[in-house]
């Protein structure tokens, strides 16, 4: 199966999926620019279309329409954006509490249903991972529940990715600790895996093929949220017969699209 349409995370509940009109691409940007105030308290026009890679005119015209619906103002500052109090009424309408299970689990749905392989969602414990979403895909031959179980973070894709993006000292102090062996691919040398967590970081992506138990491979993704942080990981799981060198790349680029569609959810603003 090829990788989905742009947009096909989001687009698969959407009402005509696919293309999008200039009109949306204008909504999905203003959102965007409310995204990096938030996070960034202030910003003027230029700071906010490099970190969007959108042209300056572009940001003002945008700015300007979400100013005159009250939510961003001009501070004292000359030049500068903040949000509008038009921003808190609208969070005040807000009735729902959405947490991250509730945000990913539709996009899970649709993954595992795209790649035919199971779909976690995991979160960093310590030294450990733990899944809090589950979904089976149409290929599974396992009924093995993930949800609630705590695996190491160095011998799992989710795990690599939470240790991709550890400060250094942080980093040194899990690597210091030993590093356990569950199968003969299991990377036990802090040298060797700190090679492999500069591919994640350089791939976006991690993978791991048999390292915690043998014959079961994987691939992860980070979920960011408003400040950018890693808060957690979507994974791609299933046999090293279907998912392995041949077909990892094709993975990458599904397990990629959901991250970043739970993120964007979670307010991480999109880039374009």
């Amino acid at each position: 199966m090829g990788p989905p349409r742009n947009g096909r995370y989001r687009s698969h509940m959407a009402n005509s999926p696919g293309v999008r009109d200039n009109s949306v691409h204008s909504v999905d940007r203003a959102i965007s620019v409310l995204q990096v105030l938030a996070r960034q308290g202030s910003a003027g026009v230029t700071e906010i279309a490099t970190e969007l890679g959108v042209h300056k005119s572009t940001i003002s015209r945008l700015l300007n329409t979400l100013e005159s619906r009250g939510l961003v103002e001009q501070n004292s500052s000359r030049g500068q954006y903040r949000l509008g109090y038009g921003v808190v009424q609208l969070a005040a309408g807000a009735t729902k509490k959405y947490d991250l299970p509730v945000v990913s689990r539709p996009i899970c749905h649709v993954l595992a249903e795209v790649v035919g392989e199971t779909v976690n969602v995991a979160v960093r414990d310590g030294r450990h991972v733990v899944s809090i979403v589950q979904v089976i895909g149409s290929s599974t031959v396992t009924t093995v529940n993930w949800v609630g179980q705590r695996t190491p973070l160095h011998a799992t894709s989710a795990g690599k990715v939470f240790l991709a993006h550890l400060p250094p000292d942080e980093l040194s102090a899990v690597l210091a600790d030993g590093l356990e062996q569950y199968t003969e691919s299991t990377v036990t040398d802090p040298t060797v895996l700190r090679e492999h967590l500069e591919q994640v970081r350089t791939n976006g992506y991690a993978a791991v093929f048999g390292e915690h138990e043998m014959g079961l491979s994987a691939i992860a993704a980070p979920i960011r949220d408003l400040e950018g942080e890693v808060i957690a990981a979507i994974t791609i799981s299933g046999p090293s017969f279907r998912i392995n060198g041949h077909t990892i790349a094709r993975l990458a680029t599904h397990v990629l699209s959901a991250a970043g569609e739970i993120s964007q959810r979670s307010g991480y603003p999109k880039s374009g």
